[in-house]
């Protein structure tokens, strides 16, 4: 996605046989903040998937699954429905907003830094775990973890908790190997994984790899050849083969192997501050448009364009979820919120303008603002300190139930 703040930013069931899991020495205590619980807001969520066949009205709804076909239960969002998918986690009740989290694992993270959080995430209830796709550290050791390894890891450590990038850059993978890659984790995780693509933005970690950075307008020309290859391949029947003629990437007779786990496909997303070439591609592939790291104003100025990019390409633009990517730094009083706020190492005022800072009340009142505001119905937490386990457990305890 576009440049983030100075702190950077970035999209199974065990089976038989598996080894068995080492204790795990943390659990997500809840109930340590009494939460006040909130009226329920009047607006509704959006759902619904739009598969390209033409205008949409309606609201498509079906019950949560888990892997294998089994109903999803005691955890929330279980059995509602997201764009495509079996248990996106979209919010049905506080406004329709929903709480994933998202983690900068470049930022200084090892894989066990990574299996921890995404554990822990899971058990206090959040419905998603989100990482950025870099590969260039700031701080030196222990330096990045690749996101797609990493995920599927991930998805045999996990079992109901979904999982994704914000974003994988294009820049970084054949889009053809991005379409067999993100397929096989789908399978590994039984059908939670959320790819989020864009045309990369960090021109330093390419000269550091080797890996070419085209100019803005060839980086956005071969973000659409690898949305046309990745969303083909996987729509491509068995036994017919795939083809693609574009600007930048060709595939000539592809089988369109492996498919993903989800029907008819992961949920794709895709964000950014673009005015044109972002919100139209958005208005043809996107299952969520995510906004990162916006003032509210401006969000809501480019909700604005994505919907008039849906009406002009004929479709109904109450089938994209609205998203908003904002740091964190939640604490019990000044002195925790300030020291989450370091740990940024952003300014308080510049990161009240994109981020949800203060007490856990305060930060559900600026959620709300977001809601009303924009009509934002998934924010996703940056969480930049993976040490800190205890920022997850507040939120959860404190935060989540007063949501919904």
């Amino acid at each position: 996605m576009p440049r983030p703040p100075p702190r950077g930013r970035g999209a199974g069931a065990p089976g038989r046989g598996r080894r068995r899991r080492a204790a795990r020495p943390r659990r997500c205590s809840g109930g340590r903040w009494p939460p006040a619980r909130r009226r329920r807001r009047g607006a509704a969520p959006r759902t619904g998937r739009w598969d390209g066949a033409g205008p949409r009205s309606s609201r498509q709804r079906s019950r949560g699954r888990g892997p294998g076909g089994a109903p999803l239960r005691g955890a929330r969002g279980a059995g509602r429905t997201g764009p495509g998918c079996a248990d996106a986690g979209v919010g049905e009740d506080w406004g329709g907003v929903d709480l994933r989290i998202f983690t900068e694992p470049h930022l200084g993270a090892t894989y066990e830094d990574q299996l921890r959080h995404a554990r822990l995430t899971e058990e206090c209830g959040f419905g998603a775990w989100f990482r950025s796709d870099h590969f260039l550290s700031r701080d030196g050791a222990p330096g990045p973890t690749d996101a797609w390894v990493t995920l599927g890891a991930l998805a045999r450590e996990t079992s109901r908790v979904r999982l994704g990038t914000l974003v994988t850059s294009v820049t970084f993978r054949h889009a053809g190997l991005t379409a067999v890659q993100v397929a096989q984790v789908d399978q590994m995780s039984g059908g939670r994984v959320e790819l989020g693509l864009g045309a990369g933005w960090m021109e330093a970690e390419h000269t550091a790899h080797g890996v070419p950075f085209p100019e803005v307008g060839t980086r956005f020309d071969l973000l659409e050849d690898n949305l046309q290859v990745v969303t083909g391949m996987w729509a491509t029947p068995p036994g017919e083969l795939f083809d693609h003629h574009g600007p930048t990437v060709t595939v000539s007779r592809s089988p369109g192997l492996p498919k993903p786990a989800q029907h008819p496909r992961p949920p794709i997303i895709l964000g950014g501050k673009g005015a044109r070439r972002t919100p139209a591609l958005a208005a043809r592939f996107a299952d969520e448009f995510n906004l990162p790291f916006m003032a509210m104003d401006e969000g809501h100025a480019q909700f604005g364009r994505v919907d008039q990019a849906c009406h002009a390409a004929g479709r109904d633009p109450g089938t994209v979820l609205r998203s908003a990517a904002l740091t964190a730094a939640v604490g019990r009083d000044e002195a925790e919120v300030a020291r989450r706020v370091g740990a940024t190492r952003q300014e308080l005022g510049q990161l009240r303008g994109h981020g949800l800072v203060g007490t856990p009340d305060e930060v559900v009142e600026q959620i709300g603002r977001w809601h009303e505001r924009t009509g934002v119905e998934r924010i996703y937490l940056q969480m930049l300190d993976l040490a800190d386990l205890d920022h997850v457990e507040l939120v959860a305890a404190a935060v989540l139930p007063q949501l919904g």
